[in-house]
């Protein structure tokens, strides 16, 4: 080195890189889990996924359901559930889900119980209720 000071914008650039490696860094160490949001209405469940990745989570949004990550919790229209052959439906068992319907009749709720469901929330949810039912599952494990 001659000693000269390094130029201003490599200095500036620097200065980004290290700032974007610590918000990564940051947001790391700030989510609370991993969720799977899982609608017949697609657009729905991205709406909610959002809404818990700004809460924290690191969530995802389907209108299907797919294998779940490890320690990863369901959150999962009722609708989707009903017509499960009997492996799908022990493998939700296994999940402990959180259902959320718009479905308030005995016959639903006697669904939910049959599927080990942690919560039963009715639609419309508050994004509130839902990051609390999830915070709750999430420290059964």
């Amino acid at each position: 080195m001659d000693g000269a000071a390094p130029p201003t914008s490599r200095l500036l650039d620097d200065v980004r890189e290290a700032l974007t490696h610590l918000s990564a860094a940051e947001d790391a160490g700030h989510l609370r889990g991993a969720v799977l949001v899982v609608d017949d209405d697609v657009r729905l469940a991205e709406i909610t996924a959002r809404g818990l990745r700004r809460l924290g989570f690191d969530a995802d949004a389907s209108s299907s359901l797919r294998s779940l990550r490890a320690r990863e919790v369901l959150v999962v229209d009722l609708s989707l559930l009903e017509d499960l052959d009997a492996a799908s439906r022990q493998n939700i068992r296994a999940s402990r889900p959180i259902v959320v319907t718009g479905a308030t009749d005995p016959g639903s709720r006697a669904l939910a119980a049959s599927l080990d469901a942690r919560d039963y929330l009715v639609k419309p949810i508050e994004l509130e209720e839902l990051a609390a039912a999830i915070s709750r599952r999430m420290a059964e494990e």
